[in-house]
């Protein structure tokens, strides 16, 4: 069994737990794209681990975990996670594989991106500044750095530096003013610190999973962020710097589209998005802190606050549409307990005339007003339960509500942080 777990929204849906609670059910787990700009947490016994760049799948000792050729990895920061997981007994030792293929971000990378976003001020695009979509750029540039450049010859590393940062030594002095820029050498002792580390964890990673799909194993492919962030699909260009919906699988990890058996979509309970961006079910600023401080909506890599937003049934019905979902994870339903009453977007009103395909024009997007439908809410405590059976009847009713708008399945209810706060709806849409 080989299946994709993606967002359905602008990220922060919950993967991180729902990839930890599948991965008992994966032999191997592989990330394909993104950088560590993102964050998945995890709560086990109640401590809560955030990684940012390992599939969450290590905290499992006997599985093994892959990142692939589509993300772009800041040696620093996997270094800092291997470490951090070593200080809590988890060895990556063995069953943790990078592609050789795989993208640098590099110091000038991450300067450029804070320079660029101050400079930019209220006209930014809202990054983590932590150089993911520079790394992106020089990339499709064909100027980035590989992970196996750090490896091979010095003498060509050098020159790809001296390359890249030509160009980038001019955008300091012309656009930002600055007149010390770059210096080649500087940076490349900084990426060679690293060589040991990367040599330890490089491989063929096409390779190791093709090998692992074809023995059999259960692979699950793990995506950052969420649709409406894809570079291609989401609101651009607020979105980030890559493709998270399923089809980027494929092409992040190096394997093909047929060996995919089914793509599993995780969708919140409510909605939120990070930074700046058309947000047509943006809450009012009471239901909003309300639905923040209960559902610790804080960015896991920056803590920056979450926008929060009632359900929106467009936007999610696109998701289904362009990652050909087979089921749906519901997340966070018990943040929504002390709710009297909950709204769902079904459509937008644009111009006098009814909307229900989400749009591909930000500027429609702007001037989209939601047009609601209100539910009860069951102000009750639902986190302690097990079965499906055991849920009100306002919060089945709920998300009854959710399959027949969107016309698909559920597979899994999260009611808490928890590992074991989950509740199977449906085995068969599980792999």
């Amino acid at each position: 069994m080989v299946f994709i777990v993606v967002g359905t929204q602008w990220g922060d849906e919950g993967k991180g737990k729902i990839i930890d609670l599948l991965t008992d059910r994966a032999d191997m787990i592989v990330r394909y794209q993104g950088g560590n700009n993102a964050g998945h947490t995890v709560v086990v016994d109640g401590e809560e681990i955030i990684l940012h760049l390992i599939p969450s799948g290590i905290l499992h000792s006997e599985k093994h975990c892959v990142i692939g050729s589509g993300v772009v990895i800041n040696p620093e920061a996997l270094q800092s996670e291997i470490e951090f997981l070593e200080k809590k007994g988890i060895s990556v030792d063995g069953r943790f594989y990078i592609s050789q293929n795989a993208h640098i971000i590099t110091p000038y990378h991450i300067q450029l991106d804070v320079i660029k976003e101050e400079f930019l001020g209220k006209e930014s695009i809202g990054t983590t500044k932590r150089g993911v979509g520079l790394a992106y750029t020089d990339k499709m540039a064909r100027i980035g750095i590989r992970v196996v450049d750090l490896l091979e010859d010095k003498d060509e590393l050098r020159e790809k530096l001296s390359h890249s940062l030509f160009e980038k030594n001019c955008l300091l002095k012309n656009a930002y003013g600055q007149e010390e820029g770059f210096d080649p050498g500087r940076i490349e002792k900084d990426l060679l610190a690293y060589t040991d580390l990367i040599d330890k964890y490089v491989a063929d990673t096409s390779v190791i999973i093709n090998q692992a799909i074809d023995a059999g194993k259960t692979v699950l492919f793990e995506g950052a962020q969420g649709t409406l962030l894809d570079i291609d699909y989401g609101t651009y260009p607020y979105v980030t710097s890559s493709n998270p919906i399923a089809g980027g699988a494929c092409v992040g990890a190096g394997v093909g589209p047929t060996k995919i058996d089914s793509v599993l979509g995780v969708t919140k309970a409510y909605t939120t998005r990070v930074g700046n961006g058309p947000f047509p079910t943006e809450m009012c600023q009471y239901h909003s802190e309300e639905v923040r401080i209960k559902g610790r909506e804080y960015g896991a890599t920056t803590g920056r606050p979450r926008r929060c937003g009632w359900l929106d049934i467009v936007a999610v019905r696109y998701a289904v549409r362009l990652n050909g979902l087979k089921a749906l994870i519901i997340t966070k339903l018990d943040v929504l307990n002390d709710l009297d009453k909950i709204l769902v977007c079904t459509g937008y009103q644009y111009k006098g005339e009814l909307i229900t395909e989400f749009p591909q024009s930000q500027k429609i997007l702007k001037e989209c007003k939601p047009v609601y439908e209100e539910l009860p809410g069951w102000q009750e405590e639902i986190s302690h339960l097990k079965a499906y059976a055991q849920l009100p009847s306002k919060a089945k009713a709920y998300l009854e509500r959710i399959k027949e708008l969107l016309q698909i399945e559920i597979a899994i209810v999260s009611v808490g942080t928890e590992r074991n706060q989950s509740i199977i709806l449906d085995e068969r849409l599980l792999p």
